[in-house]
């Protein structure tokens, strides 16, 4: 059973860390090649992650599309070993929480702002699910007394909760941002003219950021511990 564990581990650990490197290279290098019809660089201020996956519009939209999709696949799996090792209601639920939350995620690449309503509903899923994720790894941690014993994922999870219930909320109040009467700010992702910082990408950005430093730190902790019921 111990050597079974191991190499549950080191599975899971192997996909996570495969998964956040696939995010972050498909989307530093779709980034880097992108023009918008005005001839701008991309800028996390302004763009949004739709924008940088559109075909037609992006010179990389398959580099982001599919870092979206392969990167996301790699960590249901390192979250579905994960589930093999723990023993806690809570964690199971938290885990199975994150594969809906990267299920989301994958479509959204799979399912470019091309394929419009797609596109939008996992943009929106991803935002719901990653809200309920960090929302239960926090009561994990205050349940277990464990906040300062994983004080970086505490922090991370945190923010990650703080900036994914705010994306959601403003998202549905009238601020005079956005036109119509439509919620998720990916249905006007072509707005023009913006601001040259523009609340719902920049937001979008910042959760996403944090998003992956959090999962990254859960990913990380696997190298500390036998358990995952110890992350």
């Amino acid at each position: 059973m111990i050597e079974k564990s191991k190499k549950l581990t080191s599975l899971a650990f192997k996909f996570g860390a495969l998964g956040i490197v696939g995010l972050l290279i498909g989307i530093i290098l779709s980034a880097i090649g992108f023009q918008d019809f005005e001839g701008n660089n991309f800028n996390f201020f302004n763009h949004t992650l739709s924008e940088l996956g559109q075909y037609g519009h992006s010179t990389f939209a398959v580099v982001i599309n599919g870092g979206l999709f392969f990167g996301s696949l790699s960590l249901i799996l390192y979250c579905l070993f994960s589930i093999q090792l723990i023993d806690s209601k809570l964690l199971y639920s938290l885990f199975l929480s994150l594969v809906f939350t990267f299920i989301s995620l994958a479509a959204t690449g799979l399912f470019p702002v091309n394929v419009y309503h797609l596109h939008t509903m996992a943009i929106k899923y991803f935002f719901y699910f990653g809200t309920v994720s960090s929302l239960l790894y926090l009561v994990y941690l205050l349940m277990k007394g464990r906040v300062f014993y994983s004080l970086w994922n505490a922090i991370t999870g945190l923010l990650t909760f703080i900036s994914f219930l705010a994306f959601l909320l403003l998202s549905h109040m009238d601020l005079g941002l956005i036109s119509g009467d439509k919620h998720f700010y990916q249905e006007m992702v072509m707005q023009l003219p913006r601001p040259d910082i523009w609340w719902p990408a920049t937001l979008e950005w910042l959760s996403l950021a944090l998003f992956m430093l959090w999962g990254a730190g859960m990913v990380r902790s696997l190298r500390h511990q036998d358990e995952v019921d110890q992350v």
